[in-house]
């Protein structure tokens, strides 16, 4: 085998598999890239047999083989290569692999194809097709509010379905915790059938989101019953799903939180934040007391150290006095947009709802704390 190609197209490559591979792997395959070289054409493969990334890329091959590499090795020493250099790989036996650039050259052992996990890229699923900054922005607006706790581990990742009215379909992507939950939908184009929800992981999810940053064409999304795949350029990232069974988050949001505060969002998460200085693990709660025009924000410690800051906004329900986690606050916060934000109250013992003044497809739900 052997093959030329540009230090920025193969790192650029690299830069996506080796971010999925497991470092501590059991098994030294899984640690490795698949490269096979053929017909000017050069595919990489990684996987940790939950997700798993091929990429194809143009490159000048002069003798069509494969062999496998350390994921890390490889990537370390082409990101230390300079911008402007070809780089050369050639193997004689699949045992060694050479990298020339330049005056830089290195000889690595390999394993061999064959050893390898096969990555089934082949599904009978249902497919759509949607632009890569319609999924990109739902899932970063959901994404904060995955549950890292194990043992509930059908909250381990996002909820993600597809309904359809007569007009449009409404594509919406769900995370919660269990103390907090995050909705966001669109209305895009009508498909021909209703694709029933399905649990996408977290780390899918993470290295998906770190994709679609980087794009912005049509992507395909094929949905299976045990998988999914996203086709992104010359790009196929598949992934397992959660088996398990997504709350039903419509029940969890509110009907009846009929008291309205209006705060300006840059000022609320500013004032959250000073007031939250002294929080801590043990005592991560803020208090909110809120009057017509004026809320109260205050905190105190497990050591007696306090805080506290008055700030204005419009509110038209009774008092109330509600306390909630600081750092859950301020996520809602940082992920909502606009000048202005909407948060509907209850009572001291229910769920707020924060939402955008412009914007009612996303949805954040809260659960209070004692204070």
């Amino acid at each position: 085998m052997k093959f030329i190609v540009t230090k920025p197209v193969i790192f650029k490559t690299l830069s996506h598999l080796q971010s999925i591979v497991n470092k501590r792997n059991t098994l030294p395959i899984l640690s490795n890239i698949l490269i096979e070289a053929d017909q000017n054409t050069l595919t990489l493969s990684s996987t940790d047999m939950d997700i798993s990334i091929r990429e194809t890329i143009n490159c000048d091959v002069v003798e069509q083989g494969s062999t496998t590499l350390n994921a890390q090795i490889m990537f370390d020493i082409i990101k230390k290569l300079p911008d402007t250099n070809e780089v050369e790989f050639i193997s004689n036996d699949s045992k060694i692999l050479t990298i020339r650039s330049n005056v830089s050259k290195f000889s690595l052992s390999c394993l061999p194809k064959d050893e390898f996990p096969i990555i089934e890229t082949k599904s009978s699923g249902k497919k759509i097709t949607v632009k890569a900054e319609t999924i990109f922005n739902l899932i970063n607006k959901t994404k904060f509010a995955i549950s890292n706790e194990e043992t509930r581990y059908f909250l381990n990742g996002l909820y993600f379905n597809i309904s359809s009215n007569d007009e449009s379909s409404i594509l919406t992507f769900v995370g919660t915790d269990g103390h907090r939950l995050a909705t966001s939908s669109t209305k895009t184009k009508q498909y021909n059938n209703e694709i029933p929800g399905v649990i996408i992981p977290k780390k899918t999810i993470n290295e998906l989101s770190k994709l679609l940053a980087e794009n912005s064409t049509d992507i395909e999304i094929d949905i299976s019953s045990n998988k999914i795949i996203f086709y992104i350029e010359n790009l196929i990232l598949i992934s397992k799903l959660i088996d398990g069974n997504f709350p039903d988050y419509k029940r969890v949001i509110p009907n009846n939180n009929n008291q309205q505060l209006t705060v300006n969002r840059l000022s609320l998460l500013s004032a959250v934040d000073r007031v939250s200085t002294i929080a801590n693990e043990k005592s991560p709660s803020i208090k909110f007391k809120l009057f017509k025009n004026l809320i109260n924000l205050s905190t105190i410690n497990n050591e007696n150290s306090t805080a506290t800051e008055d700030l204005e906004a419009k509110f038209d329900g009774n008092e109330i006095e509600i306390g909630f986690n600081s750092r859950y606050i301020m996520d809602i916060l940082d992920n909502l947009e606009g000048e202005e934000i909407k948060l509907s109250f209850n009572d001291n013992t229910t769920p707020i709802i924060a939402q955008e003044q412009s914007n009612s497809d996303i949805i954040y739900v809260l659960m209070p704390m004692r204070v």
